[in-house]
């Protein structure tokens, strides 16, 4: 039987980037989102402990399933293994990535 594949996501997050692992990955009913579940984070065998990737299990304690926007995806690859989980800073991250500007329209359009 084939291994279940699994996936590390990157993407934006409130000036934040984070990296997480998924066995479920798939272009969601929701218009324009990715659709997450069956996060993946890392076994606790041994005393060190990732304080990112315990805020990240904190988080996402009860949540089933998670819907990220495309436009905050930056990678999405298929790995043999999972890692830790992680959140960085934007900015130590060593990228000059932003999040792609979005135009909303708050109102009627003023003809001239």
């Amino acid at each position: 039987m084939p291994k279940k594949p699994i996936y590390k996501i990157i993407f934006h997050n409130q000036s934040k980037i984070y990296e997480m692992y998924a066995r479920s990955i798939h272009q969601g009913s929701l218009f324009g989102f990715i659709e997450i579940e069956q996060l993946v984070f890392g076994e606790k065998t041994s005393v060190v402990v990732d304080p990112s990737e315990e805020n990240l299990k904190t988080e996402f304690r009860n949540v089933t399933r998670i819907y990220i926007p495309m436009h905050a995806i930056i990678r999405i690859d298929e790995v043999d293994k999972y890692g830790n989980a992680k959140i960085m800073q934007a900015a130590e991250s060593g990228t000059n990535i932003a999040p792609f500007p979005i135009y909303t329209q708050t109102g009627d359009i003023e003809k001239k």
